[in-house]
């Protein structure tokens, strides 16, 4: 069976050709700038995967889903679902896992500061990915002279 081999967030990412493009890879915390009275922001991130495939289950469709929860579960806050089928490329050697890499971009507004976990699964492979979201307040601008 295919298994999660990696789940990382970064402030952007990319995936080209079988490599992953990160900017910013690897926080466990963000902060989000707060305005008295106005509602959160909406975050932008990205979430970083990689899936090995092995040998046996090359030219077969798999279904990765990925969704963002709050540290104790409940109602996703995104989730995002995909199929991959990995080949075998000529010159592989018999018995060579594959390596599928996807990148997704997230534009998504926490509820409130706290813990948080990015989740991927493929068939029974599953893995998390905790952060937090920490709140810094800061005072409106006073108001502009005429």
């Amino acid at each position: 069976m295919p298994t999660i081999e990696t789940l990382l967030l970064a402030n952007h990412a990319e995936a080209h050709r079988g490599t992953l493009y990160l900017m910013g890879g690897g926080w466990t915390v963000t902060t989000r700038r707060l305005r008295d009275g106005s509602p959160p922001p909406v975050n932008h991130f990205g979430i970083a995967a990689t899936v090995i495939v092995p040998w046996t289950e090359t030219g077969t469709r798999h279904e990765l889903r990925i969704w963002v929860e709050g540290e104790d579960g409940g109602k996703p806050l995104m989730q995002v679902q995909t199929a991959f089928e990995a080949g075998r490329p000529e010159g592989l050697p018999p018995g060579a896992d594959q390596r599928h890499v996807l990148a997704i971009g997230v534009d998504t507004r926490f509820p409130s500061a706290g813990g948080y976990r990015v989740v991927a699964q493929v068939g029974e492979s599953r893995r998390a990915y905790a952060f937090r979201v920490v709140d810094k307040v800061v005072e409106n601008p006073p108001p502009t002279p005429d």
